[in-house]
């Protein structure tokens, strides 16, 4: 699934292509990837409507609009955004039958939303339930609010640390990639109750945190089979991964203790024992 560096990624290719065009028609072609408008509503609402601005929230892709509302797309596992400079050129026809909806747009351009598995959504949010939107997630881990208190604030809660780092409502944007990378960067074992971390070791966390996501940002984020840049474009962050993906017994990077896997919260989490242990010499 697109996590913030891949969205985030999305985001800024599309955004020169994007700003200032206005959305002349919509085509649905798939239902369901309306979350929760009719299509007559939805067109109502978009069509004639102007985008002022491409930006993100969590691992959301927004697209604010004239009328100070809001077109969220969630990509989830396999949704891809692609910006077309010519509508009147013809489409790769072996992806046609993964096209769910079209933005039709000023100046004969195109934005194209593909989606495999058909878990995307695309929603439109009024001004009133942006207030809502904006209390559901969680801080952006990118930004200057996402301080070494906020996260000690945080990590008060009694749970696993892979379980509270996933939780959008906690921190927004980060998802298995990257909170396997930024655990075994800080040295932190999965398992490890939240509220047990001492302040060395939430230090080393969230600048793990930080470097992990700039770094896959700077790399376009992780392509490992359907993600794609809102031009097409794959990412090469997957040549950085120290632990995510790798197989059971496979050697660490650092000190060559075979990788160990475990599922949790139903998320294959793939670490060091040595380098992260559940308690030992790399607690602060």
């Amino acid at each position: 699934m697109p996590e913030l560096p891949e969205v985030e990624t999305v985001c800024r290719t599309l955004r020169p292509y994007l700003c200032g065009r206005v959305i002349e028609d919509f085509e649905l072609r798939w239902r369901r990837t309306l979350a929760n408008d009719c299509q007559q509503a939805f067109e109502e609402r978009v069509i004639g409507n102007s985008i002022a601005d491409v930006t993100r929230r969590g691992k959301l892709v927004v697209l604010v609009l004239g009328s100070g509302d809001w077109i969220t797309i969630h990509l989830r596992m396999t949704g891809e955004l692609l910006f077309r400079e010519d509508r009147s050129v013809a489409r790769t026809p072996e992806r046609e039958p993964y096209l769910r909806a079209i933005f039709a747009l000023s100046h004969y351009a195109e934005l194209d939303f593909y989606d495999t598995r058909k878990f995307g959504r695309i929603t439109l949010v009024n001004k009133v339930e942006l207030i809502r939107l904006g209390n559901e997630l969680g801080l952006e881990p990118l930004s200057p609010t996402f301080t070494v208190d906020a996260l000690a604030h945080i990590l008060q809660r009694r749970r696993r640390l892979k379980s509270l780092l996933l939780d959008q409502t906690a921190i927004a944007g980060l998802g298995n990639i990257y909170v396997d990378e930024s655990m075994f960067r800080a040295g932190t074992h999965p398992l490890r109750p939240a509220n047990e971390l001492q302040h060395a070791e939430i230090v080393r966390l969230h600048s793990a945190i930080i470097d992990v996501l700039t770094m896959a940002v700077e790399s376009r984020g992780t392509t490992l089979r359907d993600y794609r840049s809102g031009l097409g474009e794959q990412g090469t962050n997957q040549e950085r991964l120290l632990v995510y993906g790798k197989k059971q017994g496979s050697p660490c990077s650092v000190c060559g203790t075979p990788l160990e896997r475990m599922t949790i919260g139903q998320r294959t989490t793939v670490y060091c024992p040595t380098c992260q242990p559940l308690y030992g010499s790399n607690q602060a």
